[in-house]
C-alpha cells in the first residue's frame, strides 16, 4: 500500500514553522510515516508547533510515548495544571473552527480530555457497557449486519466497482456503534455526515453541523427518558436519576458524541486502512486466507502498522520534569506521536514489514494504536472485535476482491494527526 497521503490553515504562520516541525507542514501531512520517523531518529524529544501553531513537545519514541500516556504528571485539561489559571489554550482551535463559544463545553469537556477524579467517575458509567463479555455477545449481530452490507455490495457498483468505504466500513461501524448507545437506526445517515463534518477541520461544515447534533442529542435524551430500554443511553439516564448531581446533561451528551463519533470513526478506518494494507500484501492476505484464526492477530498488527489515529491528544505537564533527558516546564504541552512509536524500531524488529504473525496472543498488547493508560481506548474490544468480523466476512464474501486501480494512487485525506481513506473502491471479482 502506497503511504503518501485538507483541513485548516496555521492561520497566517508558515506550514513549516523555524522553530521546528508544524503538524500542517504539507510534507508532514503526505507521508507521516516518514515525517515522524525522521523526527524519532533525529532526538526521541523534538521541539514543534500544534495545528494551531503553539508550541508542543513532540514525543516519538515507543517507550517514552507509553510512560508519557501512564505519567500521572501530565493531564488533558490545562486547567488542571498547578497555577494555570489563565485562559485555555484550547480555546485557540475551537475559534480557528468556528464552535459558537456556549457550545465548546461539548468538545472540551469530553471523557477524552477529562482528568481524574472526573475521569475514573465518567468511565465508570460507560464500562459495563463495553465490557469484553457484553461485546462478545454482540459478535452474532455485526455478523448480521456485515453479511447483509456485503451482500448488498453488488448493486452498489458502478462501472464495475464499488466503494468499500462508503457501503460496508462505514455503515457496519455506524450502526454497530448507535444500536449500542440507542440511536434509532434512521439516524444513522445524520451521524456519519455529522461525524464526518467533525473530522474534517473544516470550519463552514463543523459550523453548521454542530449546533443540530448538539439539539438533537439533547432531544433524543427527552424522548429516551419517557421510554427507557436497555441501551446505553437509557443507562446513562437511570445514572443520572440516582445521582443527577454527578451526572449533568451536558456531560451526558458530550458522551454520547464522544461514543458515536469517535467509536465508529476509529473502527471504520481500520477496516479500510487494513483491506487497502492486506491487498497490498499479497503474501499477507493469502496467510490470512489459509488460516483465519489468525485474525486476532492481524487486526493487532493492522492497528499498528496502518492505523487511522497517529497522535493522543495533547497532555500538559504538572510539573517542572524531564522527558528522555529534556526539560520541561509546568504547563509545557506534550504532542504524543502514536504512529512514530508503533514504527519504533528500538521496539520492533522490521518496523516497516507488514507481519499479521508478529503479535503473540495472550500477550499484552504491543503497539499504542489504542492508546495507554487511564485513556486507552474505552472501545477497543469492540474495534477489534468489528475488525475481525469485517474481514472474515469480506474474505468469505469476496476472495477475489482487488482495488479497483492498483497502480493509482489512493484517495486519502490529509489531516493532521490522522491516516483515512476518503474512498476504497474495489472489484469484487475479476
Amino acid at each position: 500500500m502506497s503511504r503518501t497521503s485538507d483541513g485548516i490553515s496555521p492561520n497566517g504562520e508558515g506550514a513549516t514553522c523555524p522553530a521546528g516541525p508544524h503538524m500542517m507542514d504539507p510534507a508532514l501531512l503526505a507521508d507521516p510515516f516518514g515525517g515522524y520517523g525522521r523526527l524519532r531518529e533525529q532526538a526521541p524529544v523534538v521541539r514543534g508547533r500544534f495545528v494551531d501553531g503553539t508550541p508542543v513537545w513532540f514525543i516519538t519514541r515507543f517507550d517514552d510515548v507509553r510512560r508519557a500516556l501512564r505519567d500521572p504528571r501530565f493531564v488533558n485539561t490545562p486547567s488542571n495544571v498547578p497555577g494555570e489559571g489563565g485562559a485555555d489554550p484550547r480555546e485557540r482551535m475551537m475559534e480557528l473552527l468556528r464552535v459558537p463559544e456556549h457550545l465548546r463545553v461539548y468538545l472540551l469537556g469530553s471523557i477524552l480530555d477529562s482528568d481524574p477524579p472526573d475521569h475514573p467517575r465518567l468511565r465508570r458509567l460507560v464500562t459495563r457497557a463495553f465490557a469484553a463479555r457484553r461485546i462478545l455477545d454482540l459478535r452474532p449481530d455485526i455478523e448480521r449486519i456485515a453479511d447483509r452490507l456485503l451482500s448488498e455490495l453488488p448493486g452498489r457498483e458502478q462501472d464495475g466497482t464499488v466503494d468499500l468505504l462508503e457501503h460496508f466500513a462505514y455503515p457496519l461501524s455506524i450502526t454497530v456503534i448507535c444500536e449500542l448507545v440507542g440511536i434509532p437506526a434512521a439516524d444513522l445517515d445524520r451521524w456519519r455526515e455529522w461525524g464526518g463534518d467533525l473530522v474534517s477541520m473544516r470550519p463552514e461544515r463543523l459550523h453548521h453541523s454542530f449546533p443540530v447534533m448538539i439539539e438533537y442529542c439533547h432531544a433524543l435524551i427527552e424522548r429516551r427518558r419517557a421510554a427507557l430500554g436497555d441501551d446505553l443511553l437509557s443507562a446513562l439516564i437511570r445514572a443520572q436519576d440516582d445521582d443527577g448531581d454527578r451526572f449533568s446533561d451536558i456531560e451526558m451528551v458530550t458522551m454520547i458524541l464522544t461514543l458515536v463519533l469517535a467509536g465508529h470513526e476509529t473502527s471504520a478506518h481500520l477496516i479500510g486502512n487494513g483491506t487497502a494494507a492486506l491487498l497490498a500484501h499479497p503474501d499477507q492476505l493469502a496467510l490470512l486466507r489459509k488460516d483465519l484464526s489468525l485474525l486476532p492477530r492481524a487486526v493487532h498488527e493492522l492497528m499498528r502498522w496502518c492505523g487511522s489515529v497517529h497522535v493522543a491528544r495533547l497532555r500538559y505537564a504538572t510539573e517542572d520534569l524531564e522527558i528522555a533527558g529534556t526539560p520541561m516546564a509546568r504547563g509545557d504541552a506534550i504532542q504524543l506521536v502514536l504512529v512514530s512509536a508503533n514504527f519504533d524500531p528500538r521496539h520492533y524488529t522490521a518496523p516497516d514489514r507488514l507481519d499479521i504473525t508478529r503479535h503473540q496472543d495472550g500477550q499484552a498488547e504491543n503497539h499504542v494504536g489504542f492508546g495507554h493508560g487511564i485513556h486507552y481506548c474505552l472501545g477497543a474490544t469492540l474495534a477489534r472485535q468489528e475488525g475481525e468480523v469485517a474481514f472474515a466476512r469480506l474474505l468469505e464474501h469476496y476472495p477475489d476482491m482487488a482495488v479497483a486501480d492498483g497502480n493509482a494512487e489512493l484517495d486519502r485525506a490529509r489531516l493532521p494527526g490522522s491516516w483515512r481513506l476518503n474512498s476504497l473502491r474495489l472489484r469484487l471479482r475479476p
